[in-house]
């Protein structure tokens, strides 16, 4: 069963203030501090934004060796988020599978490091 509707709506101007970004993963590490299993990871954005850490809940499908090079996409643009002793300072995009294990968005084609939505 499909999820319902949201019962509110955002404007394209909102949208277009949600800076999503193509990045690769250049390291990550298991997050054994973290609340529930997790991955702490530093991708790369490129020249104009750097090397950015993110903490994601992961461990389902990925563990810290197949997720280096691997491409993925994030919010670059949230305030940084503290998790227990680590600092987080993009949210990586994933959607939950049909158990509620989350599967990253990542691009289909390549795009350069730093590459926003459009």
């Amino acid at each position: 069963m499909a999820d319902a509707a949201p019962t509110w709506t955002i404007t394209f101007a909102d949208f277009e203030r949600v800076d999503i970004r193509v990045g690769t993963i250049v390291e990550a590490v298991p997050f054994p501090e973290a609340r529930k299993p997790s991955i702490k990871m530093v991708i790369d954005f490129g020249p104009d934004i750097g090397l950015k850490k993110s903490s994601a809940q992961i461990t389902v499908h990925y563990t810290p060796e197949t997720l280096v090079g691997r491409r993925v996409m994030g919010v670059v643009n949230f305030p940084p988020r503290q998790i227990g002793p680590f600092r987080s300072e993009v949210l990586t995009l994933g959607f939950a599978d049909e158990t509620g294990a989350i599967v990253l968005a990542v691009p289909d084609k390549a795009a350069p490091n730093g590459a926003k939505l459009c």
